[in-house]
């Protein structure tokens, strides 16, 4: 399935469905001008400036949330691919007789998360990524502890090598969870919500009058629904047109230098 695809067809249906409500706003408001003229003349603005304003208050909260999590997620590629850096640096403090195996480990462990997000949105190839790092971390662990201990290991090692081992397994937590948090869905549905009900105000206010503006109407909901597209672009940015793809290079280079 072509997630950015499903995406677009997603933002194209919401655009026909506030069109769709504005059309119905436009006919209540000819069918209460027809029963009731001089009631048109009364319009409770407040109701729906509260409406609007509150529409364009939630478009902006979550605009905002999605870029600030699209800009920590490429923070974090790039910071765990520098604990990893570190923690192959250090393995020059242990005993050479006991680096190779931790050396190969790592790499592995590298290509591993590398892997995970080169393969989302498929996420039952990214969370068997997720699984093979998991174990990596275990296997390097057990490795790097009693190399440490050994009689031919620089004396500082230990609270060198085993910091760097932990901080790098959590910076790969941290950006694990990290893609997984977003917009919740609560949050979504009110948007889509008041979307449909400005559409409706907004067409019965253009009901009172004797034709209607499709030019403002449809850019009224153009603007709207592309608002919503790239919030939920930035949302998604490893199945979306905005992407994050190109901070992968910093861990391409790391694992070439490894080798």
């Amino acid at each position: 399935m072509n997630w950015a695809w499903l995406g677009i067809l997603a933002v194209v249906g919401m655009f026909g469905a506030t069109l769709g409500v504005l059309a119905l706003g436009r006919r209540l408001g000819d069918y209460h001008s027809a029963r009731d003229p001089e009631g048109t003349k009364f319009s409770p603005t407040s109701v729906e400036g509260a409406v609007f304003g509150l529409m364009g208050l939630l478009i902006a909260f979550t605009f905002s949330g999605a870029a600030a999590r699209f800009d920590q997620r490429r923070q974090l590629v790039v910071q765990e691919a520098n604990c990893i850096g570190t923690a192959w640096l250090r393995l020059d403090l242990l005993a050479p007789t006991l680096q190779p195996p931790l050396r190969e480990n790592l790499r592995q462990y590298t290509d591993a998360r590398i892997a995970v997000f080169q393969k989302l949105p498929d996420l039952a190839a990214a969370n068997a990524e997720l699984a093979r790092a998991a174990k990596l971390q275990n296997d390097i662990w057990k490795q790097a502890v009693p190399a440490c201990r050994d009689a031919e290991t620089a004396p500082g090692a230990p609270v060198l090598v085993l910091p760097a081992l932990n901080e790098m397994f959590d910076m790969a937590t941290t950006r694990t969870m990290s893609a997984r948090a977003h917009v919740p869905r609560e949050i979504l549905g009110m948007l889509a919500l008041l979307v449909l009900a400005s559409a409706l105000l907004m067409g019965y206010e253009m009901g009172k009058g004797k034709s209607l503006s499709w030019f403002h109407a449809s850019a009224f909901v153009l603007v709207i629904t592309l608002a919503i597209y790239v919030i939920l672009d930035y949302e998604f940015p490893r199945i979306g047109m905005i992407r994050i793809r190109g901070f992968d290079s910093v861990f391409t280079e790391l694992r070439q230098s490894m080798d």
